[in-house]
């Protein structure tokens, strides 16, 4: 499967291809970029994880403020 497929794929239903938001983040496909669309696309999706998925979120913005220093 093209990344790109792969990627809208994802997009559509992230919880069909992670179990978990930080495995999410463990995805090295993806640039830090795409993993935020995952995840912000799974939070709408799945309200309730909401919190789970805005700690993953996080994080990566953390790993951003880290790469700038």
């Amino acid at each position: 499967m093209a990344k790109k497929k792969l990627f809208e794929d994802i997009l559509r239903d992230p919880a069909r291809f992670y179990r978990a938001p930080g495995d999410v983040l463990r995805d090295r496909r993806f640039s830090d970029e795409e993993r935020v669309a995952i995840l912000k696309a799974w939070r709408d999706a799945e309200p309730p994880r909401a919190v789970e998925i805005d700690l993953a979120l996080a994080e990566l913005g953390s790993r951003g403020e880290h790469a700038a220093e």
